[in-house]
């Protein structure tokens, strides 16, 4: 038998965070309950990375709600506490706690793990971190304060960020990674190469096309080898090698896992009345026409909110354009709408030596995506085109021009 009944259970961090907020703002008055196995209240990851890593912010400034909110509004928050296990056909879900919830509707949001390179010599070495927590973030500066070298393996958004950051405040970097071109795995080489040239341009090596092979030091890390032979002397490593879904509940659950759960486009689960959001999300993108798994802020913000509406009965599908965001220090910032999985040409428009342009990802004619840095205002016709699949290869010309109106491009 059950200790205790909930109407809502919030597994995870940020969107259930998201999901509690909108479930109050939406007038939802059953009980909630909020279960996140980090101490912290549910935050978002973004900060870590930038304002907060280099200091300019605190850790209450990357709160969903702050601390006070969840007694205002009667949501009950459980930090440093994992459920252990959910029974989807009983509906109850086992907690760290040794208790036993019942609940009426569940949202599973455990994010993702980043992942770790375990297999490697010297990987257990001290001074070597990874990237995911508020913790992680707090042992990176406080080690980069009395660090003249760091060596960031990965040249997606946390090699670059970090490595901007921590130059910014100093640091040496230098930057190892598989790809040739920073940032080119999500932009391709010609985009990326904006924002390689520009971490070039303030002190950061790059080292492209290599893969790492060892870590060096007796005790504490003191050096990287790539496979190549190369040695790169160091006083600290921080790792962006990605994360994987942490599927490992749900699994357990028995929902439909693949790459992800496995949701329907109100991002419901294979059960009904579970749901899911974030980087463990894989939901049928009626704007793609194909599943999607996204592992970004604004995505999990927006999901978190969706699925408390379908909590409550609406029966819409989740139709937003995924959203993503980087700064650099304070050096540049680009904004992405998309995603594109393939394209065939990009389409410029703007001034990319000024640092104001937008690049358009063609699929076949139509728009799969749009980045942007400077020029903000492109995004909303961007997401238009996404969503509205219009062949726009009869005005690609218009597209390409600062000065022509992209209010009408696509219109009928």
């Amino acid at each position: 038998m059950s200790d205790r009944r909930v109407d809502f259970l919030l597994v995870g961090g940020f969107a259930a965070g998201h999901c509690a907020a909108e479930l109050r703002k939406r007038g939802a008055d059953g009980s909630v309950l909020v279960v996140g196995r980090e101490p912290d209240p549910p935050y978002e990851r973004p900060p870590l990375s930038k304002e907060y890593l280099r200091g300019e912010a605190k850790r209450e400034d990357a709160y969903v709600n702050g601390a006070e909110w969840y007694e205002e509004n009667e949501v009950e928050l459980l930090t440093g506490a994992s459920v252990m296990s959910l029974d989807a056909e009983a509906r109850t879900a086992k907690l760290q706690t040794k208790e036993e919830v019942e609940f009426g509707k569940a949202l599973i949001a455990t994010g993702a793990r980043v992942n770790i390179l375990h297999h490697l010599e010297g990987a257990r070495l001290e001074g070597i971190h990874y990237l995911r927590t508020l913790g992680n973030s707090d042992a990176i500066r406080e080690e980069a304060a009395s660090a003249d070298h760091v060596v960031l393996i990965g040249g997606s958004y946390i090699g670059s960020e970090v490595a901007a950051s921590l130059t910014a405040k100093g640091t040496k970097c230098t930057i190892v990674m598989l790809e040739d071109v920073a940032m080119s795995r999500a932009f391709g080489d010609d985009v990326g190469r904006y924002f390689h040239d520009l971490l070039e341009s303030k002190g950061i090596e790059l080292v492209g096309g290599e893969e790492l092979d060892a870590f060096l030091g007796d005790g504490r890390v003191q050096g990287v080898r790539t496979k190549s032979g190369r040695e790169i002397e160091c006083d600290a490593v921080v790792i962006g090698a990605g994360v994987h879904p942490d599927t490992m509940l749900a699994e357990r659950a028995g929902l439909e896992v693949e790459n992800g759960v496995i949701c329907d486009a109100k991002l419901e689960t294979s059960v009904e009345g579970i749901f899911a959001a974030g980087d463990m999300c894989s939901y049928d993108s009626e704007v793609h026409g194909r599943r999607l798994r996204v592992e970004h802020w604004d995505v999990a913000l927006q999901q978190g909110q969706h699925v408390a509406g379908a909590m409550m009965g609406e029966g819409e599908p989740y139709r937003v354009v995924p959203y993503f965001f980087s700064d650099l220090a304070d050096w540049t910032s680009l904004e992405y709408v998309g995603p594109a999985t393939s394209w065939d040409e990009i389409v410029w428009r703007g001034d990319r030596d000024a640092g104001e342009f937008s690049a358009w990802y063609l699929d076949g004619g139509k728009v799969a995506a749009a980045l942007s840095v400077g020029r903000s205002e492109d995004l909303t016709h961007a997401r238009r085109l996404i969503e509205s699949g219009t062949d726009v290869s009869s005005q690609k010309g218009a597209l390409g021009d600062a000065d022509s109106d992209l209010e009408g491009i696509g219109s009928s």
